[in-house]
């Protein structure tokens, strides 16, 4: 089989070369990483009639073509391509068919089942007919006999082609039924002979009426950017009533929370409407959505939810629901807001079903927020690159006093503007001024998108005359994508240069998100701002000890405070990384502490010889930036290790936005 599978590979170059011409030809090494087959089967299908002719037909995703290779005396497999099948004829007896499937690179995955053929009537037949414990309406059905090759099903609905499916024998069947009830369900087993047999029995469809699982996991957010109504994560309003008695047609006493694991929901049944009393009057204008999560068995359902303000009435928002799942539901208060409604005295939800007064729904976790305005976003020596500080820093041209114009959707703050008419490229601009240092390079990473295919310039440069600048074109379409940029700094500098955006030479929207630079070939530093808390960062060279967090006003830093000063290395934080002998690196990082007091910061390995490249820094009570040239001229490892030795003297340390990058 080596040998079949060499030479599909050798065809394939070959017709790939013959295809082409010099210019066209492309590096094809991107084949060799193509994903095996998976799934790989074939089915049997024989012939009632004692001549032992059998259909073999194989499957598999990621196939182009298959071997099968029959298991009698047959000497070469059949070559047999993907939606293909081969007959076959066998005498009476039991064969291990083996399934070979090829992808596209020649790369194969093999496979052998049983078939058994045989000239008499099946015997021994076991049939096991279950309804699905996760998916509602859904059997699964599995048969066995003896000197049976396949077996089919009959379900038993009026209306429907019978059978509904074949399987080999022992194979599972999953049967979807529209709906429940019961059924004078069948099983025929099958193998080479005219004789039959036949399994018949009454079985019951059920349905799900109820979630078998919890809804979603409400994420961890900060306290200060929620309002919980009903939850498990967040600490609810005080006195709040889910089951208020509104006189509502149709429900009489069908509510209750219902207990699924000693996780408790909200149940209403045979919705009309129901609503929550809010235990106070909530002023929700600092609030940017409503949560909920919602579970229905019931399809073609809606859930409208209203807020109902004190002052001026109530304004509904009607979501589509899927059945036998979750529907997490984030609504935009400005959904409400734009009906005019007042949100800042909430005191009640109503829910409406619809259709009216049918079906049952689930609701959990109800909580108002907004999105955090600390960002995890690492923008290097950059500020508010994600934008989510709206038009902060970010400037049209060279003028300090215009705003960027920024827009939001889904929650997500980006710049946008939108070119009416083609024009000189620098007419329409973004800039944000930072220091460019002459003789650097820079890595600019930042996503764009548009509403047709248009071209933009980026880069960095001055700010004013001589308007000397490093800029590449970058086309862009109506598909978000992040580009990458390595710019030069080799001839200007200055400490109000700018990164650039030039938009006007193409008509067309142009929205720009996560803008990023840093010296180098960017951030060789995991989570340097600490969002993921202690991810990746370690107390000295221990794997095992995460490094010390705080959360402060939304925003999570490395924490210490030294009591007693000893030797700089007796508290300490690293991060494990590449460092490359011969090669120069720029650290930067925030630092500031409750006193003055200094820290050791560099790099250096992580074992004996502890050979390092650091600096005495001295920060203070006011939140600094700092930047260090480093280099590892005698020294390097791929578990080197980002340092900061913070024992020798005593007071606070904070740490945050940590970039390595290489010159």
């Amino acid at each position: 089989m080596k040998k079949i599978k060499n030479y599909f590979k050798a065809l394939f170059l070959v017709l790939f070369v013959v295809a082409c011409t010099e210019d066209d030809i492309r590096d094809i090494n991107y084949l060799s990483s193509i994903e095996l087959p998976t799934n790989v089967s074939a089915a049997y299908s024989i012939t009632q009639d004692n001549s032992g002719l059998v259909t073999i037909t194989p499957s598999g995703d990621g196939v182009v073509s298959y071997d099968i290779n029959f298991g009698d005396s047959t000497d070469d497999p059949y070559n047999v391509s993907q939606g293909g099948s081969v007959e076959h004829t066998y005498l009476e007896g039991t064969y291990e068919i083996e399934v070979i499937a090829y992808n596209l690179y020649g790369d194969a995955v093999s496979v052998t089942q049983e078939l058994i053929v045989s000239f008499q009537a099946p015997q021994n037949l076991v049939v096991l007919v279950e309804n699905d414990a996760a998916l509602t309406k859904l059997v699964n059905v599995t048969a066995t006999a003896d000197f049976a090759t396949t077996y089919e099903f009959y379900s038993g609905e009026d209306g429907v082609t019978q059978p509904v499916a074949t399987a080999n024998i022992g194979d599972a069947i999953s049967y979807q039924y529209a709906e429940p009830g019961v059924y004078n369900i069948s099983v025929i087993a099958m193998g080479g002979a005219i004789a039959t047999t036949e399994y018949t029995a009454e079985f019951e469809v059920t349905e799900i009426l109820a979630p078998i699982a919890s809804a979603p996991a409400a994420p961890n957010r900060d306290a200060g950017n929620v309002i919980s109504i009903f939850s498990s994560v967040y600490e609810d309003v005080v006195g709040t009533d889910t089951f208020p008695d509104w006189g509502q047609a149709g429900q009489g006493s069908a509510w209750g929370t219902y207990d699924l694991n000693g996780d408790s929901m909200l149940q209403y049944t045979n919705l009309s409407y129901q609503g929550i009393q809010i235990g106070s009057p909530q002023d929700l204008t600092s609030m940017e959505f409503i949560h909920l999560d919602v579970w229905t068995a019931d399809s073609d359902y809606q859930l409208e939810t209203s807020l109902i303000s004190l002052t001026n009435g109530e304004k509904p928002v009607v979501s589509d629901l899927t059945a036998n799942a979750w529907t997490s539901l984030d609504i935009p208060l400005s959904a409400f807001t734009d009906q005019g409604l007042t949100v800042a005295d909430i005191h009640q939800l109503k829910f409406v079903g619809i259709p009216w007064a049918t079906g049952t729904v689930f609701i959990d976790n109800v909580y108002f927020y907004k999105v955090s305005s600390a960002s995890t976003f690492d923008d290097g020596l950059l500020s508010n690159g994600d934008f989510e500080s709206g038009s902060e820093s970010w400037l049209i041209g060279v003028d300090d006093t215009t705003s960027a114009p920024v827009a939001t959707n889904a929650g997500n703050t980006h710049y946008s503007v939108n070119v009416s008419a083609a024009g000189n490229p620098w007419e329409v601009n973004a800039s944000q001024k930072v220091e460019i240092i002459e003789g650097n390079s820079y890595t600019l990473t930042f996503d764009a998108w548009s509403d047709v295919n248009r071209s933009m310039i980026a880069g960095i440069g001055l700010s004013a005359d001589p308007w000397s600048s490093s800029t590449e074109l970058v086309d862009i379409t109506s598909t978000r994508t992040t580009y990458m940029l390595t710019l030069s700094a080799a001839d200007f500098g200055a400490v109000d240069a700018r990164v650039i955006f030039d938009l006007g030479a193409d008509a067309g929207l142009v929205n720009i998100d996560n803008v990023s630079l840093f010296i180098g070939n960017g951030n060789l530093v995991t989570n340097g701002n600490f969002e993921n808390g202690s991810e990746s960062w370690i107390v000295g060279v221990d794997d095992n000890a995460p490094a010390p967090t705080a959360l402060t006003a939304g925003n999570t830093h490395y924490f210490v405070d030294v009591t007693v000063a000893g030797n700089p290395w007796e508290v300490n934080l690293s991060q494990k990384l590449e460092i490359i002998e011969g090669n120069t690196y720029t650290l930067t990082f925030d630092a500031w502490s409750d006193v003055n007091r200094s820290i050791v910061s560099g790099i250096g390995l992580s074992a004996d010889p502890w050979s390092s490249s650091t600096e005495l820094v001295d920060i203070t009570p006011s939140r600094t930036t700092y930047m260090l040239t480093l280099s590892s001229a005698d020294f390097g490892a791929s578990d080197a290790r980002v340092i900061f030795d913070l024992g020798a003297d005593a007071g606070t340390v904070n740490i945050d936005n940590v970039s390595l990058s290489l010159n």
